[in-house]
């Protein structure tokens, strides 16, 4: 069931997204007045058509649900009437054609905007950016953050949740300092914020692939996480962990949120872990050995368990970041530019090396959370789909051959010289670009492979 569920997400997933970046490419190959044939979600052989519209444009599900495409009136596929070479995508001013292909990346970017704005205008929950005591020695520790206090700002641009407050450090990665604004805990909401300056030179790039919260010190204080699920063959199962327990401390170490959880259990892969768990209001030491795991190219320790946070604690601490419908659009842009700049960045740190070629992800890994979002709830459900919307989007935009943004590229190129790419030009073109993403696919691949097993 688990399977189908996930599979069935995808799927929801996938045809919301071609269909709505192939009607960009229609509305606007239709506001030109150029003529289409075919409006396909798929590849491949056609499985069901109908044809409708004044042009009877033959609308089809294909074979292969891993696509799409819309087929246009164009000399160089075939023989047209003479009543339609004025309305052949071919004939059409370079201006026009660079519109039709842009519309259906920007069909998507749009899309998340929109999705995006939807959610805030429903409430996003989230938990006040409340930070726990850091340990010694650790950046937010030097700048002079104590429990207690409460973040409103990083770099002056406002801050409402922990969510906020970690996707904010997530885009100062690179950055030698981040300027966070403090409310104090002796007067929460009184006076002007306190400005401390929070070293980010100590973290590597590969830091901030993973949880990188706790390496800066910054971990709320949520009490003793609360274990919800025991995932049945793991460490946590095999030392007698029940969901219920609270786990209070590791090592010795008291932990208050279960990213401190997190964090100390993946510092330690296939070691042995003391925890302190409280049952029943008794308290008692359970010791486990990690199972290894690997992610973003480094070695992690896992104890098979699922954290929440404790019901009282999450009263005390919950809030619901909402706003009206004309802010809510502004802060759908907003949030989706900063993806689509970050998505951009994360690939020239594949390409330089900085970042690890594991961040590539094919249609298992896709699968596997469009069905983990279905089951947190529609919230997260819509936030998945647009983040996966932009990441289209943005990926369709690249100079590469065959994608969208190669297509732009040619045009763009004809605007410069003045007359089309050579025919030889645009065939070396396709190779390459058919070389380019058959190495990106095999590598997603292997990637999606080597998580699941």
């Amino acid at each position: 069931m688990d399977i189908l569920q996930k599979l069935l997400a995808f799927l929801v997933v996938l045809s919301v997204l071609v269909v709505i970046h192939e009607l960009g490419h229609y509305w606007v190959a239709r506001w030109c007045d150029v003529k289409v044939l075919r409006f396909s979600v798929g590849f491949g052989r056609v499985v069901w058509s109908r044809r409708f519209g004044p042009d009877r444009t033959e609308w089809a599900v294909s074979a292969v649900p891993l696509g799409g495409y819309v087929k246009m009136a164009d000399e160089r596929e075939g023989e047209l009437a003479a009543a339609d070479l004025p309305r052949a995508f071919n004939r059409q001013s370079v201006g026009k054609r660079i519109a039709i292909v842009a519309a259906g990346p920007i069909a998507n970017l749009v899309l998340a905007v929109l999705l995006f704005a939807g959610t805030f205008v429903a409430g996003v929950p989230g938990q006040r950016a409340l930070v726990g005591d850091p340990p010694p020695d650790t950046p937010a520790a030097r700048a002079g953050i104590r429990a207690g206090d409460l973040v409103v700002a990083v770099d002056g641009v406002p801050v409402r949740s922990w969510q906020d407050l970690r996707w904010r450090l997530l885009q100062s990665s690179g950055q030698t300092e981040a300027a966070l604004g403090v409310l104090r805990a002796t007067a929460p909401g009184k006076g002007e914020p306190e400005t401390r300056r929070l070293s980010l030179a100590g973290l590597a790039m590969t830091d901030w692939e993973g949880n990188f919260m706790p390496l800066l010190g910054l971990m709320a204080d949520f009490g003793a996480p609360l274990i919800d699920e025991v995932v049945p063959g793991k460490p946590a199962d095999r030392a007698g962990l029940k969901a219920g327990d609270h786990i209070v401390a590791i090592d010795g170490v008291a932990v208050r949120s279960p990213a401190d959880v997190a964090s100390r259990t993946n510092a330690k892969p296939g070691v042995e872990v003391m925890f302190r768990i409280e049952r029943d209001r008794a308290e008692f030491d359970v010791t486990l050995t990690t199972e290894v795991s690997e992610q973003g190219g480094r070695r992690i320790g896992l104890a098979g368990v699922r954290l929440k946070i404790d019901p009282a604690a999450a009263e005390r601490l919950g809030v619901t970041v909402r706003y009206g419908v004309v802010e809510a659009l502004g802060e759908g842009a907003r949030k989706t530019w900063e993806l689509s700049v970050f998505t951009l960045k994360m690939l020239g740190r594949i390409v330089t090396g900085d970042a690890s070629l594991k961040n590539i992800s094919g249609p298992i890994t896709l699968a596997d959370y469009a069905g983990q979002s279905a089951q947190a709830g529609s919230l997260v459900f819509v936030g998945y789909l647009a983040l996966i919307s932009i990441s289209l989007g943005v990926l369709n935009l690249l100079p590469i051959p065959l994608l969208d943004g190669g297509h732009l590229l040619y045009y763009f190129v004809e605007l410069i010289k003045g007359s089309p790419l050579s025919d030889r030009a645009f065939e070396l073109g396709q190779r390459i670009g058919m070389a380019m993403l058959a190495v990106m696919m095999a590598l997603a691949l292997f990637n999606d492979l080597s998580r699941l097993f």
